[in-house]
């Protein structure tokens, strides 16, 4: 009987280790969403001021 403890404790550990790694994993996942998205959000200010000096430089031909 010596067996069950270390067959549910090595179940624990397995289970454990695996919801430890999805944390993790949807912590790094959300990282690089929102490292993304502000790139995303930079991009798209830097074309409208472009676009907005584009518009300034036509206008004073």
């Amino acid at each position: 009987m010596i067996w069950v403890p270390i067959l549910l404790g090595t179940f624990k550990i397995a289970v454990f280790g695996t919801g430890m790694f999805f944390a993790i994993k949807w912590h790094h996942d959300q990282g690089k969403k929102k490292k993304a998205e502000a790139r995303r959000a930079q991009a798209a200010a830097e074309r409208a001021a472009d676009a907005a000096d584009a518009a300034d430089a036509a206008d004073k031909r």
